[in-house]
């Protein structure tokens, strides 16, 4: 329904009185400055008339001026100049989603109930909560509802969504059934996530909700690889088919998707920021973060711990325009974020929408809001900057809606909320057994070397690779494949030919990692980028963490990205991402695969001097996250299997390699054969003489241990003993069969071990064998570990520090002679 010039006029001017003069915000020094601004093509348009400060408005400013975090009385006129100045728009364009808005009924409406439902849906949520029917940790929305209603109007089913733990009101303006995400916070297994993820995960697949993410800001590199996804998809001529499998349809010539990414401007202060903006300018992402200020860093005043909360200005030093809107008025938030979402659809690249708006609600309902001025802004904002009654007052004096007709839509809403509550009380608990089937997607005895690549690898190879390309990249294959013939390839090649190998049988193979282009530092992902582009094959910042997120949201989105660490411990950086690529599988309810792998090499060598960050067992610290599969590598044969079943398993997978035997362990290949990733390897066997009179060991070794034991044998052997050397290629799951079977025969154990005494790989499984294997043991477990001390780097220390082959052979000297 469109509206006559008159009704419209009433509605502005009525709108600027209520909001209050224009002004820019500054948070350094917490008030604001009000400011005239050049009335723009709109505004200065019959229908569209520019407001006026009047006594009203200006008394208003006077008593705002005790409030800690005054408004900012944006006008529309305002937003026009940033979008003419910042986005390069024109007069016509900017009236244009204006009229869009302001002059259509049914579009007024349905922004209207999708605030509604957001608030209704909260306020349910806190009675439920209270109720005890909603556990854990819970924050509500209360006061930001023009965001929701921005994406229900501008946001499409196909855009890439990733909020943050206050995301209920975002999933629900994404299409997601509000039914299932009540269901999700009853803990049922009609949620969006079958009662796994609760109030903070909300994932679906359909609407591409990809979260709900726990840990501030680690779902800005999320966006960052979905929004890259996206130029994937393009770049190979791939869509998803109706199982969100790629298939070989390119996406539709119009194709216009883009990755929006809520945060949070207290949160905004991370780090993750300027990589997220470096990242999305580099490559031209179409991704919108779209900045949610309401003054609060959890309850904290932002201004006292940041020093620029205007986080829309921090994209001028990558080329990344920025808007700021004021979330009082929903119908701005609507056009001028429109007006960006568009510039952004147009592939114009990354842009920033930040809406200053005010969080009603402590950080969550069990809050005592201790900081300074937090519940007297709340109760002050509830009545002076709520978005909703700004909007029935405005389009009520306009005589655009009745009274009556806001409360029948109110009414409808409510209803609807009422049924979600129903919906939810009355759905099943989750099954008890779906934990452990959410532990891995694909099973730990899956053999991969049957599982079939796409059909269409060749089409997508023929039409990106170029023949000349193609020739050098299947020379260099075959020259490895000759070396793994003969027996002469490392370790460092293995890994780079079965990467090759997998990214030319599936195209959705892609890669990260720094100094790609030379081939880093163990030639893992050499000629990658040379043969596949920078789209596949992507060099990045010097940031782990960044990039392993990066990597995780392509994988949510139909790739098999592979993470090369230049050193495993660098890792750490990443830790928060490798958590939750973990985690991701089981906490979506098992509708979102996570087909990453991670290779490095690291460890400890015995004199490898590279000091203590440089020699920590990184390996030992993943341990302890859920979903991963974990393996190690001491040969090339292993290196070369492991990570073609990783390539092709369906969850988050991390190998670790030796980084002292990189380039000078060289040895066979079976080439074409994947391993398995859950199986240890017996290198050598005790012989039944040494068996037979108690003078075998069992020893369970990895990454350098393997050669360190390999070396000791003879010595072993030549004091009268014998041991089943066994290489632990799978640190998790733990190949307890194959540990089983060599107890059996010898009934001690020592562990050759490249982790700390506390909290190491020895550790855990000298657990699992006392709990599980004790009645096979004639002596305790005898761990060779790392000392919890910090490697050194002078050698006549770290003697002190690392185990190694002597070691060894004193270890299982005193297993068979009874010096315990």
């Amino acid at each position: 329904m469109k509206f006559t010039a008159a009704a419209l006029s009433v509605c502005l001017a009525t709108a600027a009185a209520f909001v209050g003069p224009s002004a820019v915000i500054n948070n350094n020094n917490n008030k604001v400055t009000t400011t005239a601004y050049t009335s723009s093509g709109l505004s200065s348009s019959p229908l569209y008339m520019a407001a006026t400060l009047d006594s009203a408005t200006a008394a208003a400013t006077e008593q705002n001026e005790s409030v800690m975090r005054p408004p900012i009385n944006l006008k529309w006129n305002d937003v026009a100049n940033q979008l003419k100045e910042n986005f390069g728009y024109s007069d016509a364009e900017i009236d244009a989603y204006a009229s869009e808005v302001e002059t259509n009924k049914e579009t007024l409406m349905k922004l209207y109930k999708a605030m509604q439902m957001a608030r209704g849906f909260e306020n349910a949520c806190n009675q439920q909560y209270m109720q005890g029917k909603i556990r854990g940790f819970m924050h509500l929305d209360n006061g930001q509802e023009s965001i929701p209603g921005l994406v229900d109007y501008a946001i499409k089913k196909g855009d890439k969504k990733f909020s943050y733990y206050r995301e209920h009101t975002h999933a629900i303006a994404s299409g997601v059934d509000p039914g299932a995400v009540m269901a999700e916070l009853f803990m049922k297994d009609t949620g969006t996530c079958r009662g796994a993820g609760g109030s903070m995960h909300i994932f679906d697949r359909e609407t591409y909700f990809q979260g709900g993410w726990a840990l501030v800001c680690e779902q800005l590199p999320y966006a960052a690889g979905a929004a890259k996804s996206i130029l994937l998809d393009r770049e190979l001529g791939v869509s998803d088919d109706a199982n969100f499998q790629k298939q070989d349809v390119p996406p539709p010539a119009d194709d216009d998707r883009i990755a929006v990414v809520f945060v949070g401007e207290g949160g905004a202060q991370n780090g993750r920021t300027a990589e997220l903006l470096n990242a999305a300018s580099k490559d031209n992402l179409p991704l919108l973060l779209l900045v949610i200020d309401n003054g609060r860093a959890i309850n904290t005043f932002t201004p006292d711990i940041a020093k620029n909360s205007n986080v829309y200005e921090q994209g001028k030093h990558y080329g990344v325009p920025g808007l700021l809107v004021d979330g009082m008025d929903a119908a701005d938030v609507a056009k001028g974020g429109k007006a960006v979402i568009d510039y952004i659809r147009k592939g114009n690249g990354p842009a920033i929408l930040q809406v200053h708006t005010y969080r009603f609600n402590g950080h969550s309902p069990a809050d005592p809001e201790h900081e300074r001025g937090r519940k007297e802004e709340k109760a002050w904002a509830r009545q002076e900057q709520d978005p909703i009654k700004g909007f029935e007052d405005k389009y009520i004096q306009a005589g655009v809606f009745t009274e009556d007709e806001l409360k029948e839509a109110r009414k409808e809403v409510l209803a609807e909320v009422k049924e979600c509550v129903k919906f939810a009380d009355n759905s099943p608990m989750p099954p008890v057994e779906l934990a452990k089937e959410l532990e891995f997607p694909d099973k730990p005895d899956t053999d991969y070397n049957v599982r079939q690549g796409p059909s269409y690898a060749d089409a997508v190879n023929a039409r990106t690779i170029a023949p000349e390309k193609m020739k050098v990249i299947q020379d260099h294959i075959a020259a490895l494949q000759a070396k793994a013939k003969a027996g002469e390839i490392s370790i460092g090649d293995a890994i780079n030919l079965a990467i090759h190998e997998e990214m030319l049988r599936d195209p959705t193979t892609t890669i990260h990692a720094e100094d790609l282009q030379a081939g880093s530092s163990y030639d893992i992902p050499k000629l990658t980028q040379q043969t596949y582009g920078k789209g596949r094959a992507a060099d990045e910042i010097i940031d782990e963490g960044h990039f392993i997120g990066k990597a995780l949201g392509e994988a949510l989105n139909g790739y098999r990205p592979i993470v090369e660490l230049m050193n495993t411990n660098f890792g750490i950086y990443g830790m928060a991402e490798i958590s939750s690529a973990g985690n991701t599988y089981a906490t979506t309810g098992g509708k979102f695969d996570m087909p990453m792998t991670i290779i490095g090499a690291g460890g400890t060598a015995p004199n490898q001097a590279l000091g203590a960050e440089h020699s920590q067992p990184f390996h030992a610290y993943v341990m302890g996250i859920p979903g991963l599969k974990i393996g190690t590598a001491a040969s090339p044969e292993a290196a070369y299997g492991l990570t073609k079943s990783m390539i092709r398993d369906n969850g988050p997978c991390f190998l670790f390699a030796p980084v002292k035997m990189m380039k000078e362990s060289k040895g066979p290949v079976d080439l074409g054969k994947c391993m398995p990733l859950n199986k240890a390897a017996v290198l050598n066997k005790a012989s039944d003489a040494a068996v037979n009179s108690g003078k075998a060991v069992t020893v369970l070794t990895y990454l350098h241990g393997v050669k360190e034991a390999q070396l000791a044998i003879d010595s072993i052997q030549e004091e009268g003993f014998d041991i089943d050397l066994i290489e632990l290629r799978s640190l998790k799951p733990l190949d307890m069969d194959t540990i089983k079977e060599s107890l059996q025969r010898t009934h001690k154990l020592c562990i050759l071990d490249e982790s700390t005494k506390s909290g190491g790989v020895g550790a855990t499984i000298s657990a699992l064998v006392s709990e599980e294997l004790f009645d096979l043991l004639d002596a305790p477990v005898k761990r060779l570990c790392m000392d919890d001390a910090p490697v050194p780097y002078a050698s006549s220390m770290e003697v002190a520090v690392v185990k190694r082959g002597s070691d060894l052979i004193e270890g299982v000297f005193d297993l068979c002679t009874g010096k315990w």
